[in-house]
């Protein structure tokens, strides 16, 4: 009886149309498209995270030329939350929202327009040296988070759109 609820259940999941997102590996065609994306040069520190970030995860190992450029714009906001009983600032919120368009450079069309965030809450002790490399730290992570996001997003258009490529 068990047996035939395992083959049911692994008859039901093959007809259902699932395909691997990375299918082929690195000459699979979602890789052979995010190696084919240059990364625009993005403004302020967090651009610079960003944008390191975003290279090392869309251009592994793999040199050629850019078939598409991601164009980013960055928000970064920092905002007190608790205060202590003297005013001061007890808790922050970094906040990293990005809104990005995949360019194709053969024809200049915006193939991809979305957005990507995340926000981080730091804790305000003391030591001001402390706080800032919180602050940097938290920056760090979000980036990294970020162009997770964007990775992804740009990998599902690669995947769902096989003329493009």
């Amino acid at each position: 009886m068990r047996g035939l609820l395992l083959l049911g259940a692994a008859l039901a999941l093959s007809g259902c149309g699932l395909r691997p997102l990375y299918g082929g590996g690195a000459s699979g065609p979602v890789q052979t498209v995010l190696a084919s994306v240059q990364v625009a040069p993005i403004e302020g520190q967090s651009g610079w995270l960003v944008s390191n970030a975003l290279r090392d995860r869309l251009n592994v190992g793999q040199e050629g030329t850019a078939r598409y450029r991601l164009e980013v714009r960055l928000d970064d906001q920092i905002a007190g939350l608790g205060v202590r009983s003297d005013d001061s600032v007890a808790r922050e919120r970094l906040t990293l929202r990005a809104r990005y368009q995949l360019v194709d450079l053969s024809n200049g069309t915006v193939v991809l327009d979305a957005t990507a965030g995340s926000d981080a809450g730091i804790d305000v002790v003391g030591s001001e040296y402390a706080t800032i490399a919180a602050e940097r730290t938290a920056l760090e992570r979000l980036s990294g988070i970020v162009a997770d996001q964007i990775v992804a997003r740009v990998a599902r258009y690669a995947h769902a759109a096989p003329a493009a490529q």
